[in-house]
C-alpha cells in the first residue's frame, strides 16, 4: 500500500540523515587534525636537516667510518620490509595502497629468493596480514596517529638491532608520503644500509665544504658513528608524522565523499517519498470520487464498498 511505503521512506531518510550526521562531524575532526598533523611534520624538518647537515660536514672533511648500518651485502638473504597503515579505517584507499605496496616488496624478495620480515606499524596492516598467515617480525599499534619521538626510536632501535646482528640484509619502508591536502602519494624508499656518507654529501648542501674546518671532539669519526643512529631514527619519525598527515587527509576526503552521498541519497528517497505519497492522495481522491457517484446513483451497496475501502486506506 502507498501508506506503508511512505512510511517505509521515512524511516530510511531519518537513518541515512543520523548517518550524515556522524560522517559530518568525523570530516569536521579529521580537518582539524590533518592540520595539526602538518605542524608537527614541519616543527620536526628543522632537527632532521640538521643531524643530516651535520653529517655533510663531517664527510665533506673527509670523515669515515665502518659502521653497520653501511653494511652492503651483494646479495640480500633476509629483507625487511616496514610498513606504515593506521590503526583505525574509514580512510578512503589509504590503506590498501600501502598494503599492497608491502605486499609487492614481499612477492619481489621472494621472487630473488630472499626471506621476509615484516615489521608492521598500524592495526590495519597487522590484521590483513595475519589473516593471510604471513609472518611477522614486529608488529606496534597506537602509535599511527599521533606518533611521537619515543615511538620512532623504539621501531628504529628495534630494526637497527637486527641489522646490526646480521638477522636483516636490506630493510624498505613502505609509507604515505604527504605532498599536498590533495595528493598523497605511497613510496618505497631504502632504509637500511644507509648511504654512504660521502652519497650524502653530494647530495647535501654547497656549504658543507665550507664549514668542514670545524673541529669535532672527540673526533669526526665518533661523532659521526654516534650520530648515524640518530639519523635513523629522525627519517623514521619524519616518514611516521607524514604517513599520520596523509591518513587524516585520506580520512577527511573519504567522510566528505560519505557526506554528500548520504545528502544525494536524502534527496533521492524525498522524491520517492513524495512521489508515495501523491500516489495515496490521487488513490483517497479516486476513492471520494467513487464514492460520490456512488451515493448519486443511489447504490447503497457501493457506498458501503467506500467507505470500507477508506476505513481500510486509513486504518
Amino acid at each position: 500500500m502507498p501508506g506503508a511505503k511512505e512510511r517505509e521512506l521515512r524511516r530510511r531518510i531519518g537513518s541515512v540523515q543520523s548517518t550524515k550526521k556522524i560522517t559530518r562531524a568525523m570530516e569536521l575532526i579529521a580537518a582539524t587534525r590533518v592540520v595539526k598533523a602538518m605542524q608537527r611534520a614541519n616543527e620536526a624538518k628543522p632537527y632532521a636537516a640538521q643531524v643530516t647537515g651535520v653529517i655533510e660536514n663531517l664527510a665533506a672533511g673527509g670523515a669515515s667510518v665502518d659502521h653497520p648500518l653501511l653494511r652492503e651485502v651483494d646479495e640480500a638473504k633476509r629483507v625487511g620490509i616496514i610498513a606504515i597503515t593506521s590503526d583505525r579505517g574509514l580512510a578512503g584507499a589509504y590503506n590498501a595502497s600501502v598494503i599492497r605496496a608491502a605486499e609487492r616488496q614481499l612477492d619481489a624478495a621472494r621472487t630473488a629468493g630472499a626471506d621476509y620480515a615484516l615489521i608492521l606499524i598500524g592495526k590495519k596492516a597487522i590484521d590483513y596480514f595475519t589473516f593471510r598467515h604471513y609472518e611477522i617480525a614486529a608488529q606496534y599499534t597506537g602509535m599511527s596517529d599521533t606518533p611521537t619521538y619515543e615511538n620512532a626510536r623504539e621501531v628504529a632501535d628495534n630494526i637497527v638491532t637486527q641489522f646490526t646482528a646480521g638477522d636483516l640484509d636490506r630493510v624498505e619502508l613502505v609509507y604515505t608520503e604527504f605532498v599536498t591536502m590533495g595528493t598523497q602519494r605511497v613510496t618505497v624508499r631504502r632504509y637500511l644500509p644507509l648511504e654512504s656518507t660521502s652519497t650524502i654529501a653530494e647530495g647535501g648542501s654547497a656549504e658543507a665544504g665550507s664549514l668542514a674546518q670545524f673541529e669535532f671532539e672527540p673526533s669526526p669519526g665518533g661523532v659521526l658513528e654516534s650520530l648515524l643512529p640518530r639519523y635513523m631514527e629522525s627519517r623514521l619519525y619524519s616518514a611516521m608524522l607524514e604517513a599520520a598527515a596523509s591518513e587524516h587527509a585520506n580520512r577527511q576526503r573519504a567522510m566528505k565523499a560519505a557526506t554528500d552521498n548520504a545528502e544525494d541519497l536524502i534527496t533521492k528517497l524525498s522524491r520517492e517519498m513524495n512521489q508515495a505519497r501523491q500516489a495515496s492522495i490521487t488513490t483517497e481522491i479516486m476513492e471520494i470520487v467513487g464514492g460520490a457517484e456512488a451515493m448519486g446513483s443511489g447504490d447503497d451497496s457501493a457506498i458501503i464498498n467506500v467507505l470500507e475501502n477508506m476505513e481500510g486506506a486509513t486504518a
